[in-house]
């Protein structure tokens, strides 16, 4: 959710994060200009298309995946969203969250030229799965500090 005091295109871009859906990715040209950059724990990209095929891989793979912006911080041109993303692999019917930030640079109009995820996939996706999550969650425990 973004701040009270959130300038109206920041409202519009947070308001399509939390609603997007494989026909809301049109829209995608609203919020981004044409050679954004987007980079993720697992993707690193370049322009609309390419930005629009990352969230169309989400919805062919994912359950119900959705984005709570939980809160955000706004400069003169950028913006850092916290959120939380819902969903379910597909196949399972236990739900998952991951939380994570993105950061968010603004060209002169506005539109997002940088995007940049930052997320835990070791805490928030691999501790998680049943064979792998044990390796780590077994590592992580040696590497605390006592």
């Amino acid at each position: 959710m973004p701040a009270p005091h959130a300038s109206p295109p920041l409202q519009a871009l947070v308001q399509w994060f939390e609603t997007l859906s494989p026909q809301s990715l049109e829209q995608l040209p609203t919020h981004y200009s044409d050679q954004a950059y987007f980079k993720d724990p697992f993707n690193e990209v370049r322009g609309q298309q390419a930005i629009a095929r990352i969230f169309t891989h989400m919805f062919a793979t994912l359950d119900a995946p959705r984005f709570v912006v939980t809160e955000c911080v706004e400069q003169a041109h950028g913006v850092m969203l916290l959120w939380d993303f819902h969903f379910r692999p597909r196949g399972q019917r236990h739900a998952w969250c991951i939380r994570g930030a993105s950061h968010l640079k603004l060209d002169a109009n506005g539109l997002v030229h940088w995007h940049r995820d930052y997320w835990d996939a070791a805490e928030e996706l691999y501790a998680k799965l049943p064979l792998l999550g044990a390796v780590i969650r077994a590592l992580g425990r040696r590497l605390q500090a006592r």
